[in-house]
């Protein structure tokens, strides 16, 4: 049976050890844990080794999620239906938003379902550092698995409301209402793809920074709640007009959205120079975060 050993490089205490016992700890020893040289060094090879960690955390997340709960995983239903509800209550029947004649209910839970995947996403990951500390003081993996293993559990999450909402598509098609399937629902993963790296990456950016800054993760839980009312997950972009309208598509989950609900209904804004530009908005605050975790990880133990 093969083992590995783990050490701690550090070169005072290298050399005096080869000196005492003759051993060269390289040598001798699988792996050698050191501080990254490099900001951009991810260690993606390492993070594929601990692939079985990264699932445990998973189903931790999973467990913990649901424990001591008196509907338990029914909440899964529960959640999306509720809220669609209340939004097709207060928002298209009292208010009288308009829907771009896409049958209200479904018009409501295709955003909610986009929205809420990505504020988990990024909700789960803003105080990553600070809720996982006890762990990661104890014991050395790659640090990056749980961040990662927060967005598998929200994949997840997301794959059984997509399917919940097929199913009430369906039920809705059979009472006559017009749902326009398109070819653009193959591009239904990347959208989902860019959504998990755009909330992973301001996740890890504010996670980074209230290791120093405490009410960083307080001020970002409200501006949260805000950033769902300015994008279209209550209303459509097209009821929008002029200048209101490029703002409101600027919006890095905006043309995401609407591109959902055009590969859905038909109906919706997709315009191409914007969905670029959200890609490209997401590439480089999923760098940003990236770099700063990589940064901070190596010694917030001592700061937090």
């Amino acid at each position: 049976m093969s083992y590995q050993y783990y050490v701690l490089k550090d070169s005072y205490f290298q050399n005096l050890y080869i000196f005492v016992t003759g051993i060269d700890m390289e040598k001798e020893w699988k792996i050698v844990i050191k501080n990254k040289s490099s900001l951009f060094r991810f260690n993606l090879k390492e993070i594929w080794k601990y692939r079985d960690l990264c699932f445990t955390f998973v189903k931790k997340n999973y467990t913990t999620m649901y424990k001591q709960t008196i509907l338990g995983p029914l909440y899964m239903i529960l959640a999306p239906l509720l809220t669609s509800g209340v939004f097709t209550l207060i928002f298209g029947s009292i208010a009288g938003i308009s829907t771009d004649g896409t049958p209200q209910f479904l018009f409501y839970m295709a955003g909610n379902m986009m929205w809420s995947f990505f504020a988990g996403c990024m909700g789960d990951n803003m105080n990553i550092l600070g809720n996982n500390a006890y762990i990661m003081g104890k014991v050395y993996f790659p640090r990056l698995i749980i961040p990662i293993s927060s967005i598998i559990t929200k994949i997840f999450k997301f794959i059984f409301e997509l399917f919940m909402f097929f199913i009430f598509c369906f039920v809705f098609i059979a009472r006559g209402s017009e749902v326009n399937f398109n070819i653009m629902l193959l591009a239904l993963p990347l959208f989902m793809i860019q959504l998990a790296l755009l909330g992973l990456g301001i996740g890890m950016i504010i996670s980074s920074l209230t290791v120093k800054y405490k009410d960083l993760g307080v001020i970002a839980g409200f501006g949260m709640k805000i950033w769902m009312y300015v994008s279209p997950v209550i209303y459509p972009v097209s009821g929008l007009e002029g200048g209101l309208k490029v703002l409101a598509m600027c919006n890095p989950v905006a043309p995401v959205i609407e591109a959902t609900r055009y590969a859905f209904f038909g109906h919706g804004m997709l315009l191409t120079p914007y969905l670029i530009l959200s890609v490209t908005v997401t590439i480089i605050i999923f760098m940003t975060g990236l770099i700063l975790f990589n940064k901070v990880e190596k010694d917030f133990i001592d700061t937090i």
